[in-house]
């Protein structure tokens, strides 16, 4: 029998790794470096551990010779793959031209290279080089355009950030306003299930809008809400509502270029109740604070989930639902 001298240290390390290493085979062997540690006959480890008297000697001789830094080294390399040496140009291939599925990227590599290989083989190398399948995402047409990036820079550092400045010093109150639009249908997200699960959808006929207001340092939230439009109407009502607040310090409130939204009624309302309305430049949702709620309340609400009826999602999206409906709720 091996004769093996473990340390303190080397015992508590061992206990550790063999079930938070990042590999497996790694586990494996600080497992059976651990049970001989704790003295248990080597007839027992291979039968614990399933591995042969053999494979035991040799976990056993590596730690001998390096301790267990020697244990997390893996001697088996294999076969190299014939797409190794391809590896930059397919990455810059395909960094410009993304392939939409596995079946696609197998005929590119096979017309770029000539070698073929299965679709197992072609998901690895792509994982191997850094792709990975990820739900393509959408901006604003133009608001990769080098002058709209440069107007939206110029709105953050000259008006936006001083006035939050304000705000965070309790010179200013600051809010940030924009509407969403619950609609009452199925909403189609990712999740994780056994089989595809399929959801019954409503019609889409209704839908709840709510405009809101957010306190850039309170965080807390203001609404107008109803079932049929958004319109200027709404945001006088809303100018109100923070107006009734009778706040100590002056109101800015930051919102978007919606037309009902910088008609001339909501703007001599503004002025008459003291309130500064400070336009986003266009194309720059990424600017306006409350779209961070929506779509949190979106993904906690709407995605991958059913409600059997309109009152449902209403409470779900914590508002009650009431029988009889004014055109406008505050």
């Amino acid at each position: 029998m091996i004769q093996v001298e473990f340390s303190p240290a080397d015992i508590e390390h061992l206990r550790f790794e063999r079930y938070h290493y990042p590999h497996p085979q790694v586990q494996k062997k600080m497992d059976v470096l651990y049970l001989k540690s704790q003295r248990v006959p080597h007839k027992q480890i291979c039968s614990l551990c399933d591995i042969s008297k053999t494979t035991l000697t040799v976990y056993l001789r590596q730690y001998q010779a390096d301790g267990v830094e020697g244990l997390k080294r893996l001697n088996y390399k294999g076969q190299p793959s014939l797409l190794n040496p391809h590896a930059e140009t397919l990455k810059a291939h395909f960094e410009k031209h993304p392939p939409r599925t596995v079946a696609e990227a197998q005929a590119e590599i096979e017309r770029l290279t000539g070698i073929k290989r299965s679709p197992t083989q072609i998901r690895a190398f792509l994982k191997r080089i850094g792709l990975a399948c990820r739900k393509v995402g959408f901006v604003p047409g133009k608001s990769a355009d080098p002058d709209k990036i440069k107007e939206q820079e110029a709105f953050r550092v000259e008006q936006l950030e001083p006035r939050l400045a304000e705000a965070e010093a309790g010179k200013r109150t600051v809010f940030f306003l924009d509407a969403a639009h619950f609609v009452y249908r199925a909403y189609l997200g990712f999740i994780w299930c056994f089989e595809r699960i399929f959801i019954p959808s409503p019609s889409g006929r209704k839908r709840f809008n709510v405009l809101g207001a957010i306190n850039a340092v309170t965080k807390e939230v203001f609404t107008v809400t109803n079932q049929t439009y958004i319109n200027s109407e709404s945001i006088c009502l809303m100018l109100l509502k923070l107006a009734a607040l009778e706040l100590p310090t002056p109101i800015t409130l930051v919102l978007d270029n919606a037309r009902y939204q910088k008609c001339q009624l909501v703007q001599h309302l503004a002025d008459i109740l003291d309130i500064e309305l400070l336009y986003l430049p266009s194309y720059s949702p990424h600017l306006n604070l409350i779209e961070r709620l929506w779509r949190f309340v979106r993904n906690e609400c709407l995605y991958s989930k059913y409600y059997r009826n309109f009152a449902d999602l209403l409470v779900s999206l914590g508002f009650r639902h009431k029988r009889k409906r004014r055109k406008e709720a505050i």
